[in-house]
């Protein structure tokens, strides 16, 4: 498939080249010249804009009908202009006001429509997470910006398959782009608003939700496909909510979009650490007991499926293994074996410092262990 651009340049090298056919040669009579018959060219529509190709064998003798095709021309070549001006992904702000940042700051998203399109990509951004309240206000301290939009810019340019480029993003360069920031520090899982009582709300499953209910009023509704997207807790969350935002538009009236979900770099384990450390950081805490810590500091939500296998103890599906069984909508994931993040938490730290015979084999089995949890996933 051929970028917008490729095809605005096409049209154009035809205005120029083909009109040799019907110059006129000194003395003012038009040349006739025998042009061989051509195919009918098809009207194409890329991206929602449809080309104008121009038969020029139609323009000896005939000013008007050429003047006709030059309009045309120009106007199948305006769209191209404005497509190179608009690639970047604009922010809204939730009309729902009660739905916020961990801070109470409005909550939102970026997106680039995509006129004609009836695929939507919406990513979940990731970046850990906070399990208390001294893991919350250090976390608050050193990464406000996962706390709190007020310092979000009003545009996004997307990367990788989010990317508007072709050469970049082959397969998805043409959907309608949803970008979720992530500001509730939840695993986006939470439905707990700030109050007097609590210094931060933990609202990301609802971030979720609320942004589906307004994306149905630019277009979502006539959707064929729905892919929730996301990297490392953005992929966990994908894990969590793929399920609920399929269940939301079927409830809705809308079950014929099909909502898939792709999970990247958000497969953890609930495995042993290398050296096991109290619980005083995100960083060096126990993914188990972090987790534990952050479903009821969160109030957090897990897919009722799941929950219901795991009753009392709701904090195991927050790892891939456990929760993917119990899904319903199909998911893809991405996992490297040995996720930095993953071995973070589980106190290997590889920056700076050289690798132990006994860190070496950790590795390898952290690796084997991973894999093996990946073997019922398709």
């Amino acid at each position: 498939m051929r970028s917008q651009g490729v095809s605005c340049l096409l049209l154009l090298f035809i205005h120029v080249s083909a009109p040799a056919e019907a110059r006129k040669v000194p003395g003012g009579r038009a040349q006739h010249r025998r042009v061989q018959q051509q195919p009918p060219v098809q009207r194409e529509r890329v991206e929602g804009t449809e080309s104008f190709p121009l038969d020029f064998t139609a323009v000896e003798g005939n000013m008007d009908n050429f003047m006709v095709q030059i309009k045309n021309l120009a106007q199948s070549l305006y769209p191209c202009s404005a497509q190179k001006l608009d690639q970047d992904m604009k922010l809204n702000f939730l009309k729902n006001d009660s739905v916020t940042c961990n801070d109470g700051s409005a909550a939102g998203y970026y997106i680039k429509e995509s006129k004609g399109s009836k695929r939507w990509l919406l990513f979940l951004e990731g970046g850990w997470y906070c399990y208390n309240r001294q893991t919350c206000d250090s976390r608050y301290e050193t990464m406000r910006r996962l706390m709190s939009s007020t310092k979000w810019p009003q545009t996004r340019t997307g990367t990788g398959i989010m990317s508007p480029q072709p050469e970049e993003n082959p397969h998805w360069w043409n959907a309608n782009m949803v970008f979720i920031p992530y500001c509730s520090s939840d695993v986006w899982s939470g439905a707990t608003p700030k109050t007097n009582q609590s210094d931060y709300a933990f609202m990301g499953s609802l971030i979720i939700k609320e942004v589906v209910n307004e994306l149905l009023t630019l277009g979502l509704d006539n959707a064929k496909v729905l892919l929730l997207a996301g990297s490392s807790a953005g992929g966990t969350g994908v894990l969590l909510n793929v399920d609920r935002v399929a269940e939301q538009l079927e409830s809705l009236g809308h079950g014929g979009v099909q909502v898939r979900g792709l999970a990247d770099s958000g497969w953890f384990l609930d495995n042993k650490q290398y050296k096991i450390t109290a619980c005083l950081d995100t960083i060096s805490c126990a993914p188990t007991e972090a987790i534990k810590r952050g479903i009821r500091y969160w109030g957090g939500l897990v897919p009722e499926s799941c929950r219901q296998a795991h009753v009392g103890q709701e904090w195991n599906c927050f790892f891939g293994y456990k929760v993917f069984p119990t899904l319903k909508s199909p998911v893809f994931v991405v996992q490297w074996l040995f996720d930095e993040a993953q071995l973070t938490v589980d106190n290997i730290h590889l920056t700076g410092q050289p690798v132990h015979e006994g860190q070496w084999r950790y590795i390898q089995n952290l690796g084997q262990e991973l894999r093996s949890t990946l073997r019922d996933v398709p």
